[in-house]
């Protein structure tokens, strides 16, 4: 197969949704195997932003970005080979500390560098910590195999979004000022991913830098603004989450109160509620306007308007294009027939009970908490294939996807290349301070 595509800063966003992640694995292996294929070039993606699952995925993804094919195919390994067993036991501690802390914590107790869960982390920290070659980030970084990792993580205390950067370059780029999210320079390892995907209540917060953190799916599901902050022209976004609206009056009797189990998933999927289909509307109308001003005031008009609005150099608007792949079936029914098939027989222990009494039940919600903690090998691969199966039905939207970002890039380089043979004042001015 030839060289690498020359793209624009293309950018990979995945969602979070805990076992669902293995939805987001299927449709990468998809893009980089058979779309790569159809198209007669490698390709890649320069900058890759997760939450929660995503984190993990994203991680996996950058540790693995110089190994191409066979990169994809060690993530899909890992989630085929997924025990139940192994990531799924209550966290008799995680309970009790949770108990504790109602009642009140004593003076002087030792404070946990993990908090606050139902499920035992440790399967989950080996996994990952065995998984992925944290370590490879930094060498594909430096050897530029992709340009910027974020993660992002729900500071505890404040709730703030916290987004921490690796960059080739090092430093944080631009980033404005947002009350609701903070950038920090990190050299991404095991804590934060961990901490990205410590959904409330399920698993414990993670202490980074001495503060506790969680999912950062609370207020940013889908990383779409860390992608643009981080120079991305076009956007790839994997959303494991079906969309389905659901009418108030279903015909549902409502004569008995619900139960722990189905509020718990209601709880679920209004913390990681998807806003991504907003998020997209507004850039597609910010990319119109943008496009309308251009043809009418000339090329310069976006870099006059960021002006005219007092942004500084490198913040404000521009055009960013976005694709979505979503999942195109009901995960949570997906979930249930599977652990009530005899795939699902030889599981045993706590979690296999657990798991098991949820998929008795018809409840939609406990149908989604289900899915949410079904760490199966079995379930994983059906996903994957869903996965693949969307992004084929995508096929030609996402060759066109990548031929743009391709010409990006050759328009980008272009503009590059003429920028260093004829400086702008201020870049004349830096080079004779030199």
């Amino acid at each position: 197969m030839p060289g690498p595509m020359r793209q624009g800063r293309t950018a990979l966003v995945l969602a979070g949704g805990a076992a669902r992640g293995a939805y987001e694995a299927g449709v990468v292996q998809y893009i980089v195997e058979e779309l790569a294929r159809d198209l007669d070039h490698v390709l890649r993606f320069d900058v890759l932003c997760g939450t929660s699952v995503g984190a993990l995925n994203a991680c996996g993804l950058a540790a693995f970005a110089d190994l191409g094919q066979a990169g994809i195919r060690r993530l899909l390994e890992v989630w085929t080979k997924l025990e139940v067993a192994e990531l799924v036991r209550p966290d008799a501690r995680g309970i009790l500390e949770m108990g504790t802390r109602l009642l009140g914590r004593p003076a002087g107790a030792r404070v946990p560098a993990r908090e606050g869960g139902v499920i035992d982390p440790s399967g989950l920290e080996r996994l990952v910590e065995s998984s992925i070659p944290f370590a490879r980030i930094e060498e594909n970084l430096r050897a530029g195999y992709l340009d910027a990792l974020s993660v992002s993580t729900t500071h505890v205390t404040t709730g703030r979004t916290v987004v921490h950067v690796q960059r080739r370059e090092g430093g944080l780029p631009p980033w404005g000022n947002d009350p609701t999210t903070v950038a920090r320079e990190a050299k991404i390892g095991p804590q934060h991913a961990l901490a990205s995907s410590a959904i409330p209540i399920l698993f414990r917060a993670v202490k980074l830098d001495g503060d506790y953190h969680c999912d950062g799916g609370l207020r940013q599901n889908v990383p779409l603004s860390p992608a643009r902050r981080l120079g991305a022209t076009h956007v790839l976004v994997v959303n494991p989450r079906h969309l389905e609206v659901t009418p108030l009056d279903d015909g549902a009797a409502e004569d008995v109160f619900p139960g722990p189990l189905f509020l718990l998933g209601k709880t679920l999927n209004a913390l990681l509620l998807d806003r991504i289909d907003t998020d997209l509307a507004r850039l597609s109308t910010i990319n119109r306007i943008l496009e309308a001003g251009t043809r009418v005031a000339g090329p310069s008009f976006v870099d006059d308007l960021n002006r005219e609005m007092g942004f500084p150099e490198g913040i404000g608007l521009r055009p960013m294009q976005a694709t979505l792949v979503r999942a195109s079936d009901d995960i949570g029914r997906i979930a249930t027939e599977y652990v009530r098939s005899p795939a699902f027989g030889r599981v045993s222990g706590m979690g296999g009970r657990l798991l098991r009494r949820l998929a008795e039940r018809d409840s939609r919600s406990e149908a989604d908490l289900l899915s949410y903690l079904l760490f199966d090998g079995g379930f994983a691969g059906q996903l994957i294939e869903l996965g693949r199966a969307d992004a084929r039905a995508r096929h030609e939207e996402l060759c066109a996807f990548f031929t743009e970002a391709a010409k990006s890039a050759e328009e980008r380089e272009f503009d590059e290349a003429l920028t260093k043979r004829f400086p702008s004042q201020p870049q004349m001015e830096a080079l004779d301070a030199e």
